[in-house]
Formats: structure tokens, sequence, C-alpha cells
């Protein structure tokens, strides 16, 4: 079966961040080529419009618009929330999102700070996905099949979070902050089902696309980095084959006879066993919420 076959006549509304290249925008024609209206953001004005042509002219009756955001910055993601409502409003009698992909993400080889003063991979990878749940929270609660998949890593088997240190500004190492960020992910969704799935029936995933061609490791990097990222990537799917998880968890009624958050090759699997714990999973939503100044989420 194709990554389209069981999604031929969606009609639901999906929001997709980081969705001007790579995996983010090979998920982005896949679904609005499937009767889907998609909503993505980019950081770059040029690139989204490019990324919603390029749509435009694949899939002719496609429904997809860009809007601009920079998710490291908190009053970017309240203000991309408010676009986004604002934007359903004006096509929709009820508007209402059915799946949010936080596909967006980073990696950085070196120690930087966002205008909030956070880490910026942790604030990017874990924040952000946080953040804009929270915001979209409301719009997700009105669909009868609301879904979130957060889009992570294989890297998180190998990390554990350091409390002491969260957003390691003390002894920065790049993939050590990638790694915690995609723990962090799972932590995220293992606490919302926690909190959320029955109270609203909003199920939350996480979608691991295995190793794939993508230039994330490329941007914020040190020659060292870079040059090792290009030779692992070259045994990568394609982006198109990285967002057939993302893709699948969106859409497919298959996964209400599965209650597994961690996904791979459209396939349930266990993750890291520390992402599982509760104790971890409430400690780090608190300090999400504290981060993002929300009071009392869930």
């Amino acid at each position: 079966m194709s990554d389209r076959d069981h999604i031929a006549s969606d009609k639901r509304t999906i929001i997709i961040t980081g969705a001007t290249s790579g995996i983010g925008l090979a998920t982005a024609k896949i679904l609005a080529g499937t009767g889907a209206f998609v909503i993505g953001t980019g950081r770059s004005a040029e690139r989204c419009r490019d990324a919603e042509n390029s749509i435009r002219r694949e899939c002719p009756s496609g429904r997809i618009n860009y809007i601009l955001a920079d998710l490291s910055s908190q009053q970017q993601i309240r203000t991309l929330a408010r676009e986004i409502r604002s934007l359903l409003a004006d096509n929709f009698e009820t508007p209402v999102i059915d799946t949010l992909i936080n596909n967006a993400g980073t990696f950085s080889g070196r120690f930087t700070e966002t205008e909030d003063g956070l880490e910026t991979t942790f604030a990017v990878n874990h924040l952000a996905p946080f953040l804009l749940t929270h915001e979209l929270l409301p719009l997700l609660s009105q669909s009868k099949d609301g879904r979130i998949v957060t889009v992570g890593s294989g890297s998180h088997f190998h990390a554990k979070m350091k409390w002491n240190n969260l957003q390691l500004r003390r002894f920065y190492f790049g993939w050590t902050a990638y790694k915690q960020s995609k723990l962090g992910n799972v932590l995220f969704s293992t606490e919302f089902n926690r909190r959320f799935l029955e109270k609203n029936g909003i199920r939350a995933f996480v979608a691991d696309p295995g190793l794939v061609q993508t230039a994330i490791a490329l941007k914020n990097s040190g020659l060292v980095v870079k040059m090792f990222w290009k030779h692992h990537i070259k045994k990568g799917a394609t982006p198109e084959e990285g967002a057939a998880t993302s893709v699948y968890l969106a859409t497919s009624p298959e996964i209400h006879d599965n209650d597994a958050i961690y996904w791979k090759y459209q396939k349930p699997m266990n993750p890291n066993p520390r992402a599982l714990n509760a104790a971890d999973a409430r400690t780090l939503w608190e300090i999400s919420c504290r981060l993002c100044h929300i009071d009392n989420w869930g």
C-alpha cells in the first residue's frame, strides 16, 4: 500500500511546522495532494513562498497555505497560533484542527540562546511543540479525532534528562543537546496523553523517521560535524520516505487499534524506557510550563 492509499479522500485540517524543506515539505506535499487542508510554517518568507508555489504546481487542487514564524521565539509562536486561528475562521464556519505535526527541529554545534534566553536546541525541539500545542489545543479539541504528531529521533535512546543542567549551560555538546530534546519529545507525548486523552480524546504520538537525507546538522555546525553528517546521510532515506510515518499517524484510522506512543516505519515500537517514566514526564511538563509562562495546564 502506498503512502497515499489510506488517505485518498482525507479532508482533515493539518498544521505542519518546519514545512519548507526536508521531511516537513514532503509531508505537506503528500497531505495537500490527498485533499487535506494544510497549513505549513517556515522561518523564511522566500522559502515559504517557494514551498507553497511548488505544492500548488504539483497539486493544483490542493489546499495549502504557509505562515511565517521563527519557532525559537515564544512571541512568534503565539502570533503563529493567532494567525492559524484567523485563517481557519476565514475558511470554515466551524474552525477545527484535526492534526498538528510538530516537525520543525534544529541542531546547533555550539551553545546559542534564543531571544527568550533559552538554549536554542531545547527551545526549538521541545518547548516550541509544547507551547504551540498549548496554543492550538482548543481547536484540536473540536476535532472528533484530534492528533498531535511530534517528529522524534532514534537518538533519544542514548539520552537522559540532565535535570541539574537541562539547557547545558555547562559543558555544552551539540549531540547531547539534540538527543536530550528528542527524549523530551517522547516525555511530552507521554504526559500529554496522561492529562488529556481521556478528557478530550486527543492522542499524542512520536514519529521516528529514521535516518533521512536532510540538512539539519549542516546549518549551525562546525566543519567536523558537517563532514560527519554529509557522510552519514548517504545511507539515509529520502524525505518522502521519512515523511511516511508522520503521514500515517496524522491520518490513518488504523492507529485506533493500537495505544503505542512511539512509531517508526509506520509500525509501533518501544521507546527508551526513560521516556515512559511518569515522574520524569511530569517534571519536564512542569518545567516547560514555567519556561513558557503557562499556568496550570492540564
